[in-house]
């Protein structure tokens, strides 16, 4: 199956795209290259659009499918993650419990660390149990803008 490639210009920088005709391959923070040349067609459009209204505050959850490239542990992750209402955060160990693995919160931070999905399978609701930010792989000032863009209130 092709593949497609652009990048699009927000308020967390840029974020690589990656679709193919059926799904969402990746969402990543990450500049163009110098030479690049947008491979368009696929999903792109509606992943540009979906995201550009997310931005804007018009949106509030993702219509299109994704790729399953994790394990089965991240995949379970990945569903529990997604399943976080809009404006709502979740501690790893809340997590770990969604999946039904109370005691893996730390193997639940790992998967998490994995998404390729950004914003799509919104890892920046994840916090600390304490209330606090924690990490997060596009960095901590991405994820305080999303949580702006959210109206997420934390410490």
């Amino acid at each position: 199956m092709r593949e497609y490639l652009d990048y699009l210009d927000t308020e967390l920088g840029w974020l690589r795209l990656r679709t193919d005709d059926k799904s969402v391959l990746e969402i990543a923070r990450a500049a163009p290259p110098p030479d690049f040349r947008a491979v368009p067609g696929g999903l792109l459009p509606r992943l540009k659009a979906e995201l550009l209204e997310y931005f804007a505050g018009t949106r509030t959850c993702f219509t299109l499918p994704r790729a399953h490239p994790g394990t089965d542990f991240q995949e379970a992750v990945w569903e529990a993650l997604a399943a976080i209402p809009y404006g709502e955060t979740r501690s790893y160990q809340a997590l770990a419990a969604m999946i039904g693995r109370p005691a893996a919160a730390r193997a639940v931070g790992n998967a998490v660390g994995k998404n390729p999905f950004l914003i799509l399978v919104p890892c920046h609701r994840i916090i600390r149990a304490d209330g606090a930010l924690g990490g997060f792989s596009a960095g901590l000032d991405a994820k305080r803008i999303l949580h702006r863009i959210e109206e997420i209130r934390t410490k």
